[in-house]
């Protein structure tokens, strides 16, 4: 069905188009300022050697059964989750993780196949050649950021050009930009998918009675490497944004889940919040941004 011994990098879990360990000495996203090498060094594996080493798990959502997430045990490269959400109209699958196993194929065609992939930017494309080729759908990608795919095109990549895409009805991908020029979140009903576009951080998870200052978003250029995004891109974010309803935040790892109906104000308090601890007390920035909340209200 697909050749399962194509290297994959162990750290942040590209697949490239070759099988040949001594032709590929770097991955190219990991030498990117945004990622890094190991101490060890790169590294690369194959589906095929991964296969009895890693599984995939699954859960639905505490609030809704339509929507499920997948990531896999042990954790495997960066350890981001994939979301299944599942509408009337068709099932959306929201970024990928390296590796699925016949579990996780039988479990996702039970609840009616995937008719469109959506990847929120570079570091979670992994294996969608793969993906696109089991399940016979298209791969939504930001055309900002094709320079980074690793792979040929044998399935059907789709590359949103505006700043948003309705996938199927209901379901929209919004372009933010910020940590890559092209980073993704997608919106649906009430609920706002945003892998790492912004960054769920730990005050987010019990913010009741939390002092003025407290934060529930960052905003990172680079998340391992700990470089902020430049103020406008956060700015940028909040406007792409400012459209929309949503009162929960799903992130990219297990647990990071953010259910409020203030949540979009917390986005908002957050941007606010690191415009000024990078020195920007009173900036353009922030006058743009408080203009923008007067609209909103």
């Amino acid at each position: 069905m697909f050749n399962d011994n194509l290297l994959i990098c162990t750290a942040c879990g590209t697949q490239f188009d070759t099988s040949v360990r001594h032709i590929l000495k770097n991955c190219r996203i990991c030498d990117d300022p945004r990622q890094f090498v190991p101490p060890a060094g790169q590294q690369f594996t194959t589906l095929a050697e991964m296969k009895g080493n890693y599984g995939t798990l699954m859960a639905p959502d505490q609030t809704n059964q339509n929507i499920i997430s997948f990531w896999n045990a042990p954790k495997f490269a960066i350890g981001q989750r994939a979301f299944l959400i599942k509408t009337p109209h068709g099932n959306v699958m929201w970024d990928l993780i390296a590796y699925l196993d016949d579990e996780c194929i039988k479990r996702i065609n039970k609840e009616g196949g995937i008719q469109a992939i959506v990847i929120s930017h570079p570091h979670y494309y992994t294996t969608h050649n793969v993906w696109a080729k089991i399940f016979n759908c298209p791969v939504y990608l930001a055309a900002e950021d094709k320079e980074w795919l690793c792979r040929e095109d044998p399935q059907g990549r789709v590359f949103i050009e505006g700043k948003e895409k309705e996938i199927i009805k209901g379901v929209t991908a919004i372009k933010v930009g910020g940590h890559f020029p092209g980073s993704l979140v997608l919106h649906w009903e009430d609920r706002l998918f945003i892998a790492d576009s912004f960054v769920t951080v730990p005050s987010a998870l019990y913010h009741e009675d939390r002092p003025p200052g407290t934060t529930t978003f960052s905003f990172m250029w680079s998340i391992p490497n700990m470089i902020p995004m430049p103020p406008q891109d956060i700015v940028n974010i909040w406007k792409a944004l400012k459209p929309y309803k949503f009162t929960t935040t799903h992130g990219a790892f297990t647990g990071l889940d953010v259910r409020d109906p203030r949540v979009k104000a917390r986005l908002l308090e957050s941007a606010k919040i690191a415009i000024r601890a990078m020195g920007y007390e009173e900036s353009q920035f922030i006058r743009e941004l408080s203009e923008e909340e007067e609209l909103t209200q």
